[in-house]
């Protein structure tokens, strides 16, 4: 069962939120940071990525990053930008994107439930990104941004937290992009009791965007308690910040591909191949694919569609029958010899929200040879793969909207 608890939440005073509240540290470059936080002071960037406080061309998984981010935290709290609540307490955030609402309870999940399995994950982790983000948060103190976990949903639990946002909230913005904002406080005892034995009868979370900060917090927890003689199970380093939604309100957008060069082959080559798989026809404008295998694929200016040919794949196999199983499998690594995807530095994944046309900018400015438009992966494909304990190809998910960083920070004592 789904333990959770409420927190002393730090937060932005209530006129600050919209200048603090930043994108996810993972969704920009060290230059895109510098770009988003220039002329704003008040930007979680300052704590998040911290190198951008640094002279130009430092290395952000340097010890002075770090004890940057350590620093900028310590400023916002003493300058009053970010103040922690008296009282413990859940939090209940809502966004609005288009025609899309998701509404999820903020919490602490545990590190026991995590490393037990009472937390599904459904991607491995990249050591390097798992490690920078234990040095950030045990140098930090804090979760500073939250997992996003998902669950399979309860009318009675989404009564209740829809409940709680009947009264004013504490803040309510529209960001840049045109997501909007609203996060409430839950601080009625009962109400606090009454969520948390709703989320014990929730047998498992699953990790939707977060493996890295999930995997880097069960260490953190396992860090603090070797150096901790007076360990108790208790301490707050034993949870992480999380916002969990229910699948129902969740929207996964594809995660598309692009890959430098055609590993070799002329193009007429590398046509031949690919039509060995996939049956290829092409078209007159860009594809975004409308149903599960089928492909778009962007090269030399043109588009084609991309159909996986019978018995190219297995369909009883949940992970071989997916997408992004299939274009990996029969194109990306026998075709292009992109073996590893996690780690081979010729493959570029682009995020379903910059759309198509991000494809064929890459491709038209020369940087790619060849991209590939995919149809979403399913919030129930993620559940089911997990509950098997199986894993998913990396870059299989991308989540809209993104979480705002900065809102809501978990401090570890």
């Amino acid at each position: 069962m789904a333990f959770i608890k409420p927190f002393k939440g730090v937060r932005p005073r209530k006129e600050l939120a919209e200048k603090v509240a930043s994108l996810p540290y993972d969704v920009m470059n060290t230059e895109e940071a510098v770009a988003m936080a220039t002329g704003n002071p008040v930007s979680f960037l300052h704590i998040s990525r911290p190198e951008i406080d640094l002279p130009a061309g430092a290395d952000s998984h340097s010890d002075e990053a770090y004890a940057k981010g350590n620093e900028n935290l310590q400023s916002f709290l003493a300058e009053g930008v970010l103040v922690q609540d008296e009282t413990e307490r859940y939090y209940v955030y809502r966004q609005k994107m288009g025609g899309i609402t998701q509404t999820g309870l903020v919490v602490c999940a545990g590190v026991d439930d995590y490393q037990t399995g009472v937390i599904k994950k459904h991607e491995l982790t990249r050591a390097d990104k798992e490690e920078d983000r234990v040095r950030h948060i045990d140098e930090l103190n804090a979760n500073d941004e939250p997992v996003f976990y998902t669950y399979r949903h309860d009318a009675e639990l989404t009564a209740l937290i829809d409940e709680a946002t009947s009264t004013e909230p504490l803040y309510d913005f529209v960001t840049d992009d045109g997501v909007s904002h609203a996060l409430w406080a839950v601080a009625d005892p009962a109400v606090v009791r009454e969520l948390t034995g709703r989320f014990a009868a929730i047998p498992i979370l699953y990790v939707a965007d977060g493996h890295h900060r999930s995997a880097a917090a069960s260490r953190v927890r396992d860090l603090r308690r070797a150096r901790n003689p007076q360990h108790t199970g208790e301490e707050e380093y034993n949870y992480f910040l999380t916002v969990i939604f229910p699948d129902n309100e969740m929207t996964i957008m594809p995660y598309h591909r692009a890959v430098r060069d055609l590993n070799g082959r002329s193009i007429a080559e590398f046509m031949a191949r690919v039509a060995e798989q996939f049956e290829v026809t092409p078209l007159a404008h860009a594809l975004t694919p409308v149903r599960r295998h089928q492909f778009g694929m962007y090269l030399a200016g043109t588009w084609y569609e991309l159909v996986p040919r019978e018995g190219s794949f297995t369909e009883e196999d949940a992970v071989a029958s997916m997408d992004v199983s299939i274009l990996q499998d029969n194109l990306l690594s026998p075709v292009l010899g992109v073996r590893n995807p996690r780690t081979d530095q010729r493959i570029h994944f682009v995020g379903g929200i910059r759309g198509v046309g991000e494809l064929e900018r890459i491709v038209d400015s020369g940087e790619y040879e060849v991209a590939f438009s995919l149809y979403p992966t399913s919030i129930h494909e993620l559940m089911e793969l997990a509950d098997e304990d199986k894993i998913m190809p990396p870059k299989s998910t991308w989540f809209e909207p993104k979480l705002r960083s900065g809102l809501f920070v978990h401090l570890l004592d």
